[in-house]
């Protein structure tokens, strides 16, 4: 029987996987801020400004998944990292002190280019340094860290916020120690776990596949020895090196649309695109409007963001626990599935103008099941299914593709509630879950349990 380091996979992981949490820490804290920073800009009566305040940062998501793959090939997993977390924490200052919303807006910029760069490089590092059998449960490390990071900012927002009185005027919110300074803490705080992340990057290994990749496999081979003993070490490289037929030829974005590859591409780009075009994170980035149609005030509603945060991360754990035994396919089946079917649900509730505990229920319904299939198991999947001479560029393309779905998403919202109301625009979300369903169906194969090399010859024409 096979024995792992579990400890050091784990360790090394959670490094990685810091990512994450300043990803879902930077991505939500926005959300709880919103009330607050609009009134400071005076952008409230605003649709387009509002959506341009939300949607920037995904500006940055976008190059910063692009030079994912860039610097990820080229300079390995780990300095990436090491950027991602400096420009993490220069957006965490920068935003809070913005005295314009021109400033505000540069910022949120940069941090988006942080979230782009460790939503690539996190996953795609575990997945490259965990055992098969074990691989779906560590890549799902990184999904909890962001939910852990959505969940601190959500937390955070509700300490920080003085209680706002129900039916407060704009120009009584502006004046408020909120409206002032309170929303610039809420920014502040994120740079703390950033520095930590920065000096912690600093103790873990290159990835032993990349090293290979790059002609170093004497360098790979300590790491290997470390996470699985000898045995386990000379079999992987032995596994790594059959897969890179000639490492000196130079892998570029346009290698990855060589007729080879169009499979695994086209499974990768539907996959990252259905994740945010399934629509859940116009819960996260607007909530004061779903709950304020819900009969919220702002006060009640940083309260019930809580509660969404507090299922994401227990459901988040039902995922980490079931992705290696149930398998990824069907748990994104019943993601698909179960949210369509929710979606439908919560728009009748609010077509029949249903108010409080109604709309409540079925958002947290929402979360539970995306936190336990879409939100983690398309990140493992991404992960693992491009093969290890294109990984770095395949993973840079399909998360380029993740944030411009996601900008696409973010910015429609205001103007699909404002056109359809909170009920159609969630029964266009249901269509999509239902098209989501089919083409997992149809198209995804199951993973669990194989290699990163098995999964390449399976997905892979030669």
């Amino acid at each position: 029987m096979q024995k792992f380091n579990g400890a050091y996979i784990f360790g090394i992981s959670m490094v990685s996987a810091m990512g994450g949490l300043l990803f879902g820490y930077d991505w939500v804290v926005i959300g709880g801020a919103k009330p607050f920073y609009e009134r400071f800009f005076e952008i409230a009566s605003s649709a387009n400004l509002q959506a341009w305040a939300m949607s920037s940062a995904l500006i940055g998501c976008v190059f910063g998944a692009v030079l994912s793959g860039i610097v990820s090939d080229k300079f390995g997993r780990k300095r990436p990292l090491l950027l991602s977390a400096f420009l993490f924490t220069i957006a965490s200052l920068g935003t809070g002190s913005s005295a314009c919303y021109v400033t505000f807006i540069i910022f949120r910029m940069v941090g988006g280019v942080g979230i782009g760069l460790a939503s690539a490089i996190s996953p795609m590092y575990i997945a490259e340094i965990a055992p098969a059998h074990l691989r779906g449960r560590f890549v799902s490390l990184n999904q909890m860290t962001i939910v852990i990071g959505i969940l601190a900012a959500q937390i955070i927002n509700l300490l920080i916020a003085d209680k706002v009185p129900k039916g407060a005027t704009d120009a009584f919110i502006q004046a408020s120690w909120n409206g002032q300074v309170g929303w610039r803490w809420m920014f502040y705080a994120c740079a703390v776990p950033a520095v930590a992340f920065f000096l912690l990057t600093f103790l873990v290994p290159e990835s032993p596949r990349w090293l290979v990749k790059a002609g170093k496999p004497e360098k790979a081979l300590p790491t290997l020895k470390r996470i699985g003993g000898e045995s386990y070490a000379r079999n992987e490289m032995a596994n790594i090196q059959a897969t890179l037929d000639d490492i000196s030829e130079k892998v570029d974005f346009k290698t990855l649309f060589k007729p080879a590859y169009g499979v695994v591409l086209l499974i990768g780009i539907f996959l990252a695109v259905f994740q945010q075009w399934c629509g859940i994170n116009t819960v996260f980035n607007y909530a004061e409007e779903i709950f304020t149609a819900a009969g919220y005030g702002v006060s009640d509603t940083l309260f019930n963001i809580v509660i969404t945060g507090s299922v994401n991360m227990i459901f988040t754990l039902v995922a980490m626990f079931t992705v290696d035994k149930w398998g990824r396919k069907k748990l994104m089946l019943f993601g698909s599935i179960g949210l369509a079917i929710d979606y439908i649900l919560l728009g009748s509730a609010f077509y029949l103008q249903l108010k409080g505990i109604a709309v409540l229920a079925f958002v947290i319904i929402a979360i539970a099941i995306y936190a336990m299939s879409l939100a983690p198991i398309v990140w493992v999947i991404l992960s693992e299914i491009f093969p290890n001479r294109i990984r770095g560029a395949a993973m840079a393309l399909a998360t380029f593709t993740l944030w411009i779905a996601c900008f696409i998403l973010t910015y429609t919202f205001p103007l699909l509630n404002k056109s359809f109301g909170a009920a159609g625009t969630f029964w266009v979300y249901a269509g999509i879950c239902l098209i989501g369903f089919i083409f997992i169906l149809m198209k995804l194969p199951e993973t669990k349990g194989k290699s990163l090399e098995e999964i390449e010859k399976e997905l892979v024409k030669k």
